[in-house]
């Protein structure tokens, strides 16, 4: 990928002699001033220096974040942090006691000059324990790369949260810091960085290492996209391609601009995978941080592009629209929102949504997509949990379990809300226009009060809203799919007895190092995948001698075969390991052969739809009659 030089300029900011510049020794009084040096790797640890801003009282707290916004539980930063000092004017200690994993009180703190300490990184941690989702740890790869979750390396003192922060870079020669920040300085071995708050220091991530960046520009929104895999597999331009029309469509979506100037994908590609077993992103108010695998090209796009319509849009939510518990967030205590049906739910919802609105997504594709959201959420959480009580109690067992439905039954509630408030407006007033009258009501300065947020959006809408929340997000009624659905023509079943051709039966799964769809169990392998001849272990290779792919195979299996007459030869090269271990292709032929299986929460439309509801499906999904 080239470097964009356009972008350096917008993105590291002015000039290098700027009027009033004071280097991290000068004019502290009135702010943080940290020093982090990725030049000076130790032990896998990087030193974090703080000139302290002017402390009146005689003992104060310094805190590291116990916790931090997105993530829903536990960190503990502050357990990554060692050799921990204070010193005054003349560089004599004070005295600090560490009183718990995240703070440390230092006394005569009026003669505070400096703190001093050193930070171990996440990625590796050596502790179960001690493993975070990598999208919210940090990096410390020496001469490789320093992936910064600002809040990692940097606290606040007790009270001074809203103290302004500068936070200096020393960079290897060579590398450069993929963020949302604009540096007021730079240099070929240092950046300067300014923001206001601790709150927008944490929210701003910085990832340093040899670029590969690409830069995106929808509408008026200058879009980094940063890349960083050790192999050189992955690369920013066919990512940037990849995701530009989803978030060229979301523009769209919102009204044809976007609320934010500058946004940044930060993406670290992992060759073997992190400690933590997962793979995701968390998202910032202006950039989002990925942690994936590598893997099949087309199986990459497709991961990524469904994340980044998910990330992107928290530009609406939380950054607009939030309760008092996200606008000023307790990094040490916090008290939860009960509205993650609003941050994840609605956002998970208009990330598939935006793609059917904007034609990406067909209506079928579509109703898979819901699809899943229903399968996931009834079979796989409690459906008659409150959905408030389990936000407002996340951090807690057992509501801490319950959290992955926030992206299956919270989309589903935005649902809901959708194509109830086109059926009471008659088509012309849907969830984004309510998102963009909350952001109105309140934006990003001005944050709602938890117990306000349901009678404020039955005030702006229909009192009917009210009966609504109080049914089914407060309350443990199932969602009303069945009514909600038939508003908008589309009929749905929990359960149906369905024919269609058998793939086999057997359980499905994932090689990571092949890139393959496998055979993983065989235990309820049907008649049809008993007379194939399946095997576990088998790689599945290619149907009818069209390759098959993770990316594809639900169109082979969904679409291809059973497109296919039964009784038709079909041919399935699988590759399968001899007794040396080698790896050989094998044919596996039979006929196709139609199977009954039982279909749950089936999602079709309806072929006697009124014109009344295909009109509403219309204005739903942006479709004509």
């Amino acid at each position: 990928m080239t470097f964009k030089k356009t972008f350096l300029l917008l993105g590291l900011g002015l000039s290098l002699n700027l009027p009033g510049f004071a280097g991290p020794q000068e004019a502290r009084t009135n702010k943080y001033s940290f020093t982090i040096d990725l030049t000076k790797v130790k032990d896998d640890r990087i030193q974090v220096t703080l000139l302290a801003p002017d402390v009146k009282q005689q003992e104060i707290v310094y805190n590291m974040p116990k916790i931090v916004p997105g993530t829903y539980s536990v960190s503990d930063f502050g357990k990554y942090v060692t050799d921990f000092k204070a010193l005054d004017k003349k560089g004599k200690p004070l005295e600090v006691e560490q009183l718990d994993t995240n703070r440390w009180k230092i006394k005569n703190a009026s003669k505070l000059e400096k703190i001093t300490y050193w930070t171990n990184d996440t990625f590796d941690a050596q502790k179960r324990e001690d493993v975070l989702f990598e999208p919210g740890g940090t990096n410390i790869e020496e001469n490789e790369n320093f992936l910064l979750n600002t809040f990692g390396f940097v606290g606040y003192f007790d009270g001074m949260k809203q103290v302004p922060f500068e936070l200096n870079i020393t960079k290897p020669s060579g590398f450069y810091g993929s963020t949302p920040l604009i540096a007021v300085a730079s240099t070929a071995t240092s950046d300067m960085y300014q923001v206001p708050s601790y709150m927008e220091l944490a929210d701003s991530p910085l990832m340093y290492n040899k670029p590969d960046t690409t830069v995106l520009n929808v509408g008026d929104t200058k879009v980094l996209v940063s890349v960083y895999s050790p192999t050189g597999k992955v690369t920013s331009k066919p990512v940037a391609a990849n995701v530009k029309d989803i978030l060229e469509a979301q523009r769209q979506y919102l009204g044809g601009t976007l609320p934010v100037d500058k946004y940044a994908f930060i993406i670290y590609v992992s060759e073997k995978g992190g400690k933590s077993g997962a793979f995701g992103a968390l998202e910032h108010p202006n950039s989002s941080v990925y942690f994936l695998p590598e893997m099949p090209e087309e199986m990459f796009s497709s991961t990524l592009r469904d994340m980044a319509a998910h990330e992107f849009f928290h530009i609406v939510t939380p950054l607009g629209i939030h309760s008092e518990e996200i606008g000023n967030f307790d990094y040490i205590n916090p008290k939860m929102s009960k509205h993650l049906w609003l941050y994840e739910g609605v956002t998970e919802y208009f990330a598939s949504h935006v793609q059917a609105y904007e034609g990406l997504y067909d209506l079928e594709n579509y109703l898979d997509k819901l699809r899943e959201y229903i399968i996931t959420s009834k079979t796989t959480f409690n459906d008659t949990l409150p959905f408030t009580l389990m936000s407002a109690n996340v951090l807690d067992k057992p509501y801490a379990d319950e959290y992955g439905n926030v992206y299956q039954k919270g989309a589903l509630i935005g649902l809901m809300l959708d194509i109830q408030l086109r059926d009471l407006s008659g088509g012309k007033y849907g969830l984004r226009n309510l998102m963009a009258d909350l952001a109105r009501t309140y934006g990003k300065e001005k944050s709602f009060k938890d117990e306000e947020l349901f009678d404020k959006i039955a005030e702006l809408t229909y009192p009917e809203l009210r009966q609504f929340f109080t049914r089914y997000v407060e309350g443990s009624e199932p969602l009303p799919l069945t009514e909600i659905f038939r508003k908008v023509g589309i009929i749905y079943e929990p359960e149906a007895t369905i024919t269609a051709n058998s793939y086999g039966g057997f359980t499905p799964g994932y090689d990571q190092e092949s890139g393959h769809i496998i055979v993983a169990e065989t235990a309820d392998m049907d008649d049809f995948g008993q007379a194939m001849g399946f095997q576990e272990g088998d790689q599945l290779l290619a149907m009818n001698g069209t390759p098959m792919t993770p990316v594809n195979v639900r169109e082979l299996i969904g679409e291809k075969l059973q497109e296919m007459k039964p009784g038709e030869p079909i041919t399935i090269t699988v590759g399968r390991k001899d007794k040396k271990g080698k790896l050989k292709e094998v044919q596996l032929q039979g006929k196709v052969t139609p199977t009954e299986r039982k279909g749950l929460h089936l999602l079709k439309p309806d072929p006697n739809a009124t014109p009344q509801q295909l009109e509403l499906r219309a204005a739903w999904l942006n479709k004509q009659v």
